[in-house]
């Protein structure tokens, strides 16, 4: 019983719920790590997750319950069962409470041995890496930073009959360049499937062009700036209005996507743009689970849900609010579809723009870099308050003629699409402040006529 598939079946076999959800995860992970053009450290990991959720019928509804371990043994596998069925006995009935899902096609490699990663997946990343070293210590520039690859296999078979499998791979990679003195810092990430599609050459490449601009340093007080958003700051904000716009909660009036009386502003116009915002299992480059994997139940996410076939939804539909987050039990509740969250996020505008052609076309406002410290102010209208970090840019003329100090700003993204004026072409981007939870985004540069810089930032 060492394989992933065999723990899922033999879990099942023990169960006495009236019903029985099991997910193993297998996990392998390989990363580099460097400082000072040199790596500093490498290793590869392995890890493996069991979650068993129990269902129990009574008189008053039905209750689950769920316990989650990890490297759970042969010996320690019955005893996670029926601390399952225990939870499930002696707690209340779930609200969330729907038969468990059935009827999904069996994934064809239900039974295969579980995806893996080595280091073997940096074989021309890393070389051209150090080419990179070389030619940055030569030029008297530094580089930090480090590259992750996980590939995650996922396992889930319930008491209906369900046997479904995904593996997800995910890379990223960050790069800082700091200046001789590291008076001056720039940043790159990128999101990858496999890193044969990431050119460390063309990242240093790209910051060393921007430590050339902050050779200038320019003071700017607060205020509203017209400000050109790259791909990887516009993923940060709407990634953020994606994990708060569950449907639940706007028919409860507590967030930005609530109307009086019960109701939601699904239907409402929210840009005057034809931007669409999207999820979609089966888009390129950006592929993740086709099936819903909860290991516990919130107000966005319901264990009975587990195995729900997933499929591409929009949420913004050209410029208008079109779908909200929903489980099947909030669906009922506030009577709109179902529609679950999806591992990534899209948007598109219809632009094909590049970045730079976007500077070129701006007479004069501030380019950024990436955004951080992101947290909330308001729930009523999503407004939130963060950091810029690693280069604002100002553009004069289509130019960039040096760097900016820092700002703290208060924006909500609702808002701000909103008042966007123009969205550049679409491209796979890596969100920097939250990587660490969602890296599959592909996004457009945005032009905010009148972003809020509510204060300078010194000395970050």
């Amino acid at each position: 019983m060492s394989e992933p598939h065999e723990i899922v079946e033999r879990a099942l076999e023990l169960s006495r719920a009236d019903g029985c959800v099991v997910i193993a995860q297998e996990r392998s992970t390989a990363n580099l790590r460097w400082a000072a053009n040199a790596l500093t450290t490498n290793g590869v990991t392995q890890g493996r997750s069991l979650t068993v959720v129990a269902t129990v019928a009574g008189r008053e509804g039905t209750a689950s319950g769920v316990v989650s371990r990890s490297a759970v043994t042969a010996d320690e596998l019955e005893p996670l069962v029926r601390a399952a069925e225990e939870a499930a006995r002696t707690g209340g009935p779930a609200e969330d409470a729907r038969p468990l899902v059935s009827g999904v096609p069996e994934s064809a490699e239900f039974a295969a041995a579980p995806a893996g990663t080595s280091p073997e997946v940096y074989a021309s990343f890393a070389p051209a890496l150090g080419e990179c070293f070389a030619r940055a210590g030569a030029e008297g520039r530094e580089l930090f930073g480090f590259a992750h690859h996980e590939v995650v296999s996922t396992y889930l078979g319930t008491s209906t009959g369900l046997r479904l499998r995904h593996d997800q791979p995910t890379g990223t990679v960050e790069l800082n360049a700091k200046s001789e003195g590291r008076t001056r810092s720039a940043w790159a990430g990128r999101h990858t499937r496999d890193f044969t599609d990431v050119d460390p050459a063309a990242l240093d490449a790209e910051l060393t062009r921007r430590l050339g601009w902050a050779a200038r340093q320019v003071e700017l007080p607060a205020g509203r700036y017209e400000t050109l958003l790259p791909p990887t700051a516009v993923a940060d904000l709407l990634i953020y209005q994606l994990w708060s716009s569950g449907a639940r909660d706007a028919a409860e009036g507590r967030t930005v996507f609530s109307r009086p009386g019960g109701r939601t502003r699904v239907g409402e116009r929210l840009s005057g743009l034809p931007l669409t915002l999207r999820s979609d299992p089966s888009a390129p480059g950006l592929e993740c689970a086709p099936f819903v994997v909860a290991h516990e139940s919130g107000d966005d996410a319901s264990v009975f849900d587990n195995g729900l076939p997933l499929t591409a939804t929009d949420w913004v539909r050209d410029g208008e609010l079109a779908h909200l987050p929903t489980t099947r039990h909030s669906a009922e509740l506030t009577g709109l579809p179902v529609a679950p969250t999806v591992d990534n996020l899209v948007l598109d505008g219809g632009g094909t723009a590049s970045l730079d052609e976007m500077v070129a076309g701006t007479r004069r406002g501030l380019l950024l870099t990436c955004l951080w410290y992101i947290r909330e102010v308001d729930p009523a209208t999503l407004l939130l308050t963060g950091l810029t970090r690693d280069g604002v840019y100002l553009v004069e003329d289509g130019e960039v003629t040096g760097a900016v100090n820092n700002f703290r700003f208060n924006e909500s993204p609702v808002d701000l699409l909103g008042r966007v004026t123009e969205a550049g072409r679409s491209e796979r981007t890596l969100p920097r402040e939250w990587s660490d939870w969602f890296t599959r985004a592909s996004m457009p540069a945005l032009r905010v006529p009148d972003f809020n810089m509510s204060s300078v930032s010194p000395g970050v």
